[in-house]
């Protein structure tokens, strides 16, 4: 087929894409909106709602190198779809709960869908643009995860405001009918030419594996890193060895362990891993600064934070077109750099910061993450062949999943030491705070190193004989 007719619908592609796709982030920051209103009405207390994000962030996590790789055999098409329609019906299963324990269950089967989702943007992206506009495509999805972020707690609070809870769920059913029908219309049917068979074994492991290593990480603080918690992080270790030395032994693995021998996919995953990190330190513990320790309301905090994504949303797409041009390594370690930056300037609040103070420096670390997301991203799913595409894409999800966790279970386990550290200081929490932040500030200045080993690859290469899609 001619380039230009292989191409040709590539824009409209991305913008069903991007419909399907939104709806994932909208719904991860609508529902933290929503759980004080769900914790009052099962009457449970802030812990056991916490099983709502939890069981959903588990199970994502978990998932995601399945769901990579059963797209690479079966078809990105044929998947995405499935995850729309999962993902609606849970949406409205979720919205009609009778108890607290279904909305818990419903939301991991709910994460099924979104996951599958989440795993085949990129890889469709990819596949549909040519190798000098795959840059401009993926920070235009990078935008849409910030404008759904974005927009979720502002959402979340109108509906829970107007009409209840239960609507946080059934906002999603008008969306994901609308994308699945263009989806179904417009998607090219990209899959594999090769056959290719299933590893069920390693997709087992790597499900437990992952899913014992992500609540090890998550729950370890809470239960005081008892023997209970403390033997389940030795069976992720365990599990996750099995999967490895599994992964190298058969013929048709689930991971092509291979695609880590290529430098620019590995220090892209690596730098992406330690930037989800410092992110989500950051995501995780500012709210706690502005209500704790600046008196605001969750409404303001709120605003506040919003300063974060609304920045990524403008710089991603302009970072990812820019990054088609130049290359990528230069403007990811430029924007790793900026996140290193901020986080230090986080790190420098005392107590009488206003507003102002707070919301320049999130929009700094906004600033950094859309340039380095967007080209990073690019350079990972562009280093490896059409065939694995799939797994790439879950892989990058994966990373992306794993890091939100660890980060957000680094940052509490810092803030709670640095705390017993500091007393009987002028104020142990704001010192403990400050130490968390200088603890981001420290991955993501290993994240801006990282860059420097990737190989940058502008478009005028990658047409001339990269491997990538």
């Amino acid at each position: 087929m001619d380039k230009s007719q292989e191409y040709a619908r590539r824009w409209y592609i991305l913008a069903a894409v991007l419909l399907g796709g939104i709806m994932g982030p909208i719904d991860a920051s609508i529902v933290y909106i929503a759980m004080p209103a769900i914790g009052g009405f099962f009457s449970a207390d802030p812990a056991t709602v916490g099983w709502i994000s939890m069981s959903y962030l588990l199970v994502l996590g978990s998932f995601l190198l399945s769901f990579g790789r059963m797209g690479d055999i079966w078809g990105f098409k044929r998947l995405f779809l499935v995850g729309l329609l999962v993902f609606v019906a849970t949406s409205a299963l979720c919205g009609l709960a009778p108890g607290l324990g279904w909305l818990v269950f419903l939301r991991a089967l709910q994460a099924t869908g979104a996951g599958m989702t989440m795993a085949m943007s990129p890889a469709i992206i990819t596949a549909s643009f040519p190798p000098n506009e795959r840059g401009r495509a993926l920070g235009m999805n990078g935008m849409a995860v910030a404008l759904g972020l974005a927009l979720g707690p502002t959402l979340g609070g109108l509906l829970v405001d107007t009409l209840g809870w239960r609507a946080i769920f059934y906002v999603n059913i008008p969306i994901g009918m609308a994308a699945y029908f263009w989806c179904r219309q417009i998607l090219p049917d990209v899959q594999s030419r090769q056959r290719q068979a299933f590893d069920w074994p390693g997709s087992l492991l790597a499900f437990f594996g992952l899913g014992a290593l992500l609540l090890f990480a998550s729950r370890g603080q809470a239960l005081n890193w008892s023997w209970p918690i403390l033997l389940l992080g030795l069976a992720a270790v365990v599990l996750l060895v099995w999967f490895i030395r599994l992964e190298k032994r058969i013929d048709e693995p689930m991971l092509d362990l291979k695609l880590f021998q290529n430098r620019t996919f590995s220090a892209g995953n690596g730098a992406a891993l330690l930037n989800f990190m410092t992110q989500y330190i950051i995501v995780f513990l500012t709210p706690f600064l502005l209500q704790q320790l600046m008196g605001y309301s969750a409404g303001r905090a709120g605003a506040t934070m919003t300063a974060f994504p609304l920045t990524v949303l403008v710089v991603a797409p302009l970072a990812g077109a820019l990054s088609d041009k130049i290359g990528q390594r230069g403007l990811a370690f430029l924007g790793s750099l900026i996140c290193t930056l901020a986080a230090a300037a986080l790190s420098d609040l005392g107590q009488p910061a206003g507003p102002a103070d707070v919301a320049w420096r999130l929009s700094l670390f906004g600033l950094g993450t859309g340039l380095f997301q967007s080209p990073n991203n690019s350079a990972v799913m562009g280093a490896v062949p059409r065939h694995r595409l799939g797994i790439a894409g879950g892989v990058l999800s994966t990373t992306r999943n794993v890091g939100m966790v660890l980060g957000i279970a680094l940052g509490g386990a810092v803030l709670s030491a640095r705390q017993v550290f500091h007393t009987g200081g002028l104020n142990p929490f704001l010192s403990a705070l400050q130490d968390a932040y200088l603890v981001a500030m420290l991955l993501s200045l290993v994240a801006t190193l990282v860059c420097l080993l990737t190989k940058t690859q502008q478009a005028r290469q990658a047409q001339n004989g990269g491997k990538g899609a």
